[in-house]
């Protein structure tokens, strides 16, 4: 039973934690309200009936006893039994949720003694019962079952910035995914991602450079160009003041990172792509983003721009036109799954109309199995009325192409794995395609670093196996595609 004075103190902590400045500080006022709340003696008590503690002690013991008596051989045929990223339904967001900050111990030395002994495996010497090829089978084999992690950036607007806040956040505590997509305002900071190396980064994140030049960077003459309400043409100033002329592969082979950027057809009857290093490698990031950005009736649709076997620069898809990612594929989870090997997803939501969904659905007094049913059949409402709109209403066909972006918008889904959204729900849609005054920019990049921070645990400690499997695996210096370029004559 928690008293009067404790009850008072955990909301006098929660206050702080909402006011707090940075991360440390945020971390201080959520570790003393877990000790009061009694969250913290929870951490250390192993069993629960929200995970197999059972299974997961079992497995760690027998991981540490096989280390300390140095049998590599029994500890690489324990390991090959499995590495999963949900051993024992320890991955369960529930687990995150109860406490401020991190949860049960055995899940973190569980999975730090699985990091430990991959790193162990990965540096002892080859020998006739552990071969350099037996390693590197076993680490593809667990790469492949483990699956690996996403970092998703939602159409936002102008209220991208808030996915800047995000980056900043997992940037300072070196968790990042190498696989990111970024659909509309969320292109921006996929390519912006995608194009620099992490030396790059830091300069971007704690230098004088800015991820929005338009503020106070660029020369007169562009600044004529800008006008108060976004366009096509500031649009194209802005992209490239702050995205070099580097294609999906050269940017891959710069920072190793796999970005994708979702576009939407103009045309009716084509199918919506995700641009990246292995389905459109020699398109130029910045035309796919200009693209992803392009909002329909706002902004004029894109042609894409690649480079041609010489390495020059010609139209990709020439009798295309592509517009606003969002539309049609905000979170493309099933791609990714389908290209990278992708279980896991961390989304960055900034999207308004997702928001209300999502703070509708959060809001609704009855149980999931009811909240999903009434999903599905709005769903099938939405797919119905765009059907018999296409069909029966072929003389008005703006009517239908609407119909399919509202069912594409609100038929989409928005969340992940682990969410991290802004504390606010309504947006002033003037805001969102306006022109944003440097005030209200740090206020968002701060709020995206706040919204982050309750989060970055639950990160850690359900990426921190699959990254160091990345990091085993890291080959993507060994790919090269300026040979592929030929010297005209």
């Amino acid at each position: 039973m928690i008293s009067v004075n404790d009850t008072i103190s955990l909301r006098y902590l929660e206050f702080k934690m909402h006011r707090a400045k940075s991360h440390a500080e945020w971390k201080d006022s959520a570790l003393k309200h877990d000790a009061i709340s009694g969250f913290e003696a929870w951490k250390h008590k192993e069993e629960s009936n929200s995970y197999d503690y059972r299974n997961i002690r079992t497995r760690l013991n027998v991981l540490k006893n096989l280390r300390k008596e140095r049998d590599d051989v029994g500890l690489l045929f324990a390991l090959n039994e499995g590495i999963h990223g949900n051993q024992g339904g320890m991955g369960k967001a529930k687990l995150y949720e109860l406490a401020k900050f991190g949860t049960k111990q055995l899940i973190i030395d569980y999975v730090n003694e699985i990091v430990d002994a991959l790193e162990h495996i990965a540096t002892i010497p080859e020998t006739k019962d552990i071969t350099g090829q037996d390693k590197l089978d076993f680490f593809q084999r667990a790469s492949h079952c483990f699956g690996r992690s996403a970092l998703m950036l939602s159409g936002a607007g102008s209220l991208g910035h808030f996915h800047r806040g995000v980056i900043k956040s997992l940037f300072e505590h070196d968790l990042i995914p190498n696989v990111i997509s970024g659909s509309s305002a969320g292109s921006i900071s996929a390519a912006l991602l995608g194009t620099r190396t992490d030396e790059e980064l830091e300069a971007l994140v704690h230098g004088s450079t800015k991820l929005d030049p338009l503020q106070d960077e660029i020369d007169q003459y562009r600044r004529r160009l800008i006008r108060k309400q976004t366009d096509s043409e500031s649009l194209k100033l802005l992209l490239e003041a702050i995205i070099p002329d580097l294609t999906f592969q050269e940017a891959y082979e710069k920072t190793g990172r796999q970005i994708s950027i979702t576009i939407a057809p103009y045309e009716e009857h084509q199918k919506s792509r995700l641009m990246n290093a292995i389905t459109s490698p020699n398109v130029f990031v910045r035309s796919a983003v200009m693209a992803s950005c392009a909002v329909p009736s706002i902004f004029e649709p894109v042609m894409l721009m690649a480079k041609n076997v010489y390495g020059e620069a010609q139209p990709y898809l020439e009798h295309r036109l592509w517009v606003d990612g969002a539309v049609t594929d905000d979170l493309p989870a099933k791609r990714l799954a389908r290209l990278y090997g992708v279980n896991h997803y961390i989304v960055s939501q900034a999207n308004p109309l997702s928001l209300a969904i999502m703070k509708g659905e959060d809001y609704l007094p009855v149980p999931d199995g009811i909240k999903n049913v009434v999903r599905v059949s709005s769903h099938e409402m939405l797919k119905g009325g765009e059907y018999i709109s296409r069909r029966y209403l072929r003389k008005l066909p703006k009517i239908g192409q609407a119909m399919g972006i509202i069912h594409s918008a609100v038929a989409q889904e928005y969340k992940g794995d682990i969410n991290i959204v802004p504390s606010f729900s309504f947006v002033n849609p003037q805001k969102l395609l306006g022109q944003l005054n440097s005030d209200e920019i740090k206020e968002l990049v701060f709020e995206g670093e706040r919204a982050t921070w309750s989060r970055l645990e639950q990160i850690k400690m359900c990426t921190k196996i699959g990254r160091k499997l990345d990091e085993i695996l890291d080959h993507h210096a060994d790919h090269d595609v300026k040979h592929l370029y030929k010297k005209r004559r």
